[in-house]
């Protein structure tokens, strides 16, 4: 008969998890991606009425968002470089709609430096712009699926994608997009949507997969639930930092299931740190 100590060292060794921490601790990067709704329904951003107006003293919604989200994010990207893109809008210079550009026009390298360069970026870009629709996400969430895609060949935990979706509207292309985020969820990635002015976000909170789980339209079901939806406008009186814990409050756990469910330990796992962190401020 095994004895006590012998038992205890099994069931240790079945339940030995991995924290966030140890994946972070173990040089696992953050890739933070943006993506900014540039869709009609925003209203003109030269009037003071539109979502993406630019007051000479006050950051509008999408700026607010953008900036609690990604400061927190940044602390977890080593070279705080991020791809941030456009959807929605007709684009220089043959004024054609895209769904996935780049809101610097460089295609061949989108990143921005900083969240600060984020930020740049949108209020240069806006007047460049002629926002139009309709608001489809499945193409930027493909293609963010597509480098988490590339990483999984590596067979470490060394980067996990986070992508940030900034939107005001009901979304147009939810068969696709389902699609998306049940190949997504197969991914070392993550979807988090701030939906931004009044609109009816009853479709978001369907994608956020917390009363059920989500499937694609043929049936096949979320692998985990990847997605996190927010409303800016719960937040609208709150400090940035309750907001970007709100909408972060997944993630840790996102980045934990998916290394343990593939069986992937950090690269270097230190046993000084035994209790997750979370992700937030």
């Amino acid at each position: 008969m095994p004895t006590p100590e012998l038992i205890t060292r099994k069931v240790d060794k079945i339940h030995k998890m991995h924290s966030f921490l140890d994946y972070i601790m173990g040089g696992c990067q953050i890739q933070f991606t943006v993506a900014i709704d540039f869709t009609a329904s925003n209203g003109d951003p030269r009037n003071s009425c539109s979502l993406h107006y630019i007051h000479p003293y006050q950051p509008n919604e999408y700026l607010k968002a953008l900036v609690a989200v990604g400061e927190i994010c940044q602390d977890y990207d080593s070279d705080k470089m991020f791809p941030a893109f456009g959807f929605g809008a007709r684009i220089p210079p043959e004024y054609t709609v895209s769904h996935d550009f780049a809101i610097n026009f460089n295609e061949d390298n989108p990143e921005c430096a900083g969240i600060q360069g984020v930020v740049e970026a949108y209020q240069s870009c806006l007047p460049k712009l002629q926002l139009y629709g309709p608001t489809n996400i499945a193409p930027i969430i493909q293609k963010v699926a597509k480098s988490a895609s590339e990483e999984t060949n590596t067979k470490e935990a060394s980067q996990y994608f986070i992508l940030l979706i900034l939107t005001d509207g009901v979304i147009t292309d939810m068969a696709d997009t389902r699609e998306a985020i049940v190949h997504a969820s197969h991914l070392p990635m993550s979807v988090i949507i701030v939906g931004v002015g009044n609109a009816d976000f009853s479709d978001m909170q369907m994608l956020d997969g917390d009363d059920g789980i989500l499937r694609s339209p043929k049936g096949e079901p979320v692998l985990r639930d990847i997605v996190q939806f927010v409303p800016f406008r719960n937040f609208k009186h709150a400090s940035p930092a309750a907001l970007a814990k709100s909408v972060l409050a997944e993630v840790p756990n996102q980045v934990v299931d998916y290394y343990n469910g593939k069986g992937i330990k950090p690269k270097c796992s230190s046993e000084m740190y035994e209790s997750s962190r979370t992700l937030a401020p």
